[in-house]
């Protein structure tokens, strides 16, 4: 089949220009470079809170910062990351490619798409200003537990009504991914042919619309109990703080694969490419997918071993959170397969791949270990489990946005980035991010707790290295930067097929994507992991 067949749009379909084609944005793709856009600023900023922290840790002592501060530093730092540079980043992402991998004309409700957008920037405009409030930024760690969280300032209110709009901007951003990948496929383009993608996407949006919810209800309830007079968290008035930590996780461990699962989509897309092969396994990868969404439901008190738990309920949390790593385990053995006598090359998108299936590996591992409760009692609140979730997060979702970045970045500019620097971002990011987190858990494990800013003497040497490497590797950012930068200015014109084995459905329309993708649904007919065979009957205009 030949590259041109579909068509672009006709020439009435003009695209905006200026201040109002952003602001009053309705096509998929502006609204998804919105998205990334504004995760990146947010990655950046929590960014430089995270150097902040690592520069107080570098000796023991205090530094820099009050404790207060430091302790703003730590909440915001993981609310900014979570809420304004993971999440929206997909969500960019899926705002980008799904209507191209599924030959949708656009996402569903294009004014909503918009508006779940432009909630986001008063949202990030909230947390950050709480910095300049009387008693300054919330201080109660990102998962405000009360009781702390009902006894801050102003600053806490603040957060609080930032986490509803970004909140109601998630639940919107996903209705629309459902109903778009629900009603709008091209024919042939069948559930069970759709790209993994699409699946991770599908299932995470779900995940989102049934978890938004309970964490803007126990953060309401702590907004009530702060100026309302209710009692919900307060010991004395007949409530209980270990409530807000069973409401919260059970939000909480959904959360963690809202913010994987769609890593795990954009890596069954990019290891099928650069090995030529199909993705090994598509049944049971859509399989895992869907159980590791049920499972993440019965798993949250994990996270709370160290609350006094019956022996019964611990077991089966634990035996619970056991069972999740199986599909997980099933996904990174499938890609394995994948790569398997493949005719593989190494391209920046496939490196950050390969790097995102051994880090996330080493961090899924050490959630095992911190599933077995008699260990999670000794390593609970220590460095050990800030390095893991640093390995799952940080190597998981990050790694995966940028394989996203460097593989889609030709489709979506119409230019290559420069190939050299992509890899000196990977091995540089790849270094100093063991260097930064793989010694946090010997400071777990010799007992370091989190979330101070000063510590006892024997820890010194593995700080020390941890605040280099955090310093180096937020250095490596703005090689990512000036790549993108540079090459959306004068990279390389892209060929219609950058990549030599990648064969969905958002390959087949012209590089750069135009401004209207399908002018009529495409008749495709496709193998599993959206491969297409053949496709036709796209009229031409």
């Amino acid at each position: 089949m030949a590259m041109t067949d579909v068509q672009q749009a006709p020439a009435h379909h003009h695209k905006p220009s200026g201040w109002s084609r952003w602001l009053m944005a309705t096509n998929h793709k502006d609204i998804g470079s919105l998205y990334l856009w504004f995760s990146f600023i947010m990655f950046l900023s929590g960014g430089v809170m995270a150097l902040c922290i690592r520069a107080e840790l570098f000796r023991p002592g205090l530094q820099f910062f009050a404790p207060e501060l430091f302790n703003q530093f730590t909440t915001l730092h993981g609310l900014v990351m979570v809420f304004g540079a993971i999440m929206p980043a997909f969500t960019g992402l899926a705002n980008w490619m799904l209507p191209l991998m599924i030959g949708a004309p656009d996402m569903a409700f294009a004014r909503m798409n918009n508006w779940s957008f432009w909630l986001l920037p008063p949202a990030a405009a909230l947390l950050m200003l709480s910095f300049l409030v009387p008693g300054g930024a919330a201080a109660a760690g990102w998962t405000l537990y009360a009781p702390l969280s009902t006894q801050m300032g102003i600053g806490m209110d603040m957060t609080i009504f930032a986490i509803h709009i970004m909140g109601v901007s998630s639940v919107m951003g996903s209705i629309n991914i459902i109903v778009t990948i629900l009603n709008l496929r091209a024919p042939g383009m069948d559930l069970m042919k759709m790209p993994m993608f699409a699946w991770a996407s599908l299932i995470t949006a779900f995940l989102i619309i049934a978890v938004m919810p309970v964490l803007a209800g126990v953060v309401t309830m702590v907004l009530t109990d702060r100026h309302f007079g209710t009692h919900f968290f307060n010991a004395a008035g007949g409530g209980d703080p270990i409530l807000y930590q069973h409401i919260f996780w059970f939000f909480g461990h959904p959360e963690v694969y809202i913010m994987a699962l769609p890593a795990f989509g954009i890596i069954s897309q990019v290891i099928p490419t650069f090995s030529r092969k199909p993705l090994f396994g598509y049944t049971s990868m859509v399989y895992a997918t869907s159980s590791i969404g049920v499972l993440s439901f019965i798993v949250w008190a994990h996270h709370m071993f160290v609350t006094g738990l019956p022996a019964t309920v611990q077991l089966f949390f634990m035996y619970a959170t056991m069972l999740i790593a199986v599909p997980t385990g099933v996904k990174v053995f499938n890609w394995i397969a994948t790569m398997w006598e493949g005719a593989m090359t190494f391209e920046t998108p496939m490196l950050f791949a390969i790097g995102f299936i051994l880090l996330f590996t080493i961090g899924g591992l050490s959630g095992v270990t911190l599933s077995v409760a008699a260990l999670d009692i000794q390593l609970h609140g220590t460095y050990y489990v800030v390095a893991h979730f640093h390995y799952v997060l940080v190597a998981g979702a990050l790694f995966s946005l940028f394989s996203a970045m460097y593989y889609w970045f030709p489709k979506m500019t119409g230019r290559m980035y420069n190939e050299r620097l992509g890899k000196f971002h990977f091995w540089w990011s790849m270094v100093w991010f063991n260097v930064t987190f793989f010694p946090m858990h010997f400071l777990g494990l010799a007992g370091m707790p989190r979330r101070i800013p000063d510590y006892a003497l024997q820890f010194t040497e593995f700080n020390s290295i941890a605040s280099v490497g955090a310093f180096c590797f937020g250095l490596g950012q703005l090689i990512f930067l000036y790549n993108i930068l540079t090459s959306l200015k004068n990279g390389k014109p892209a060929p219609a097929l950058p990549w030599e084995g990648a064969d969905t459905l958002e390959w087949k329309i012209p590089t750069p994507a135009p401004y209207h993708s399908f002018v009529e649904a495409p008749q495709v007919e496709a193998d599993h992991n959206g491969s297409i065979v053949s496709m036709h009957g796209d009229k031409h205009h």
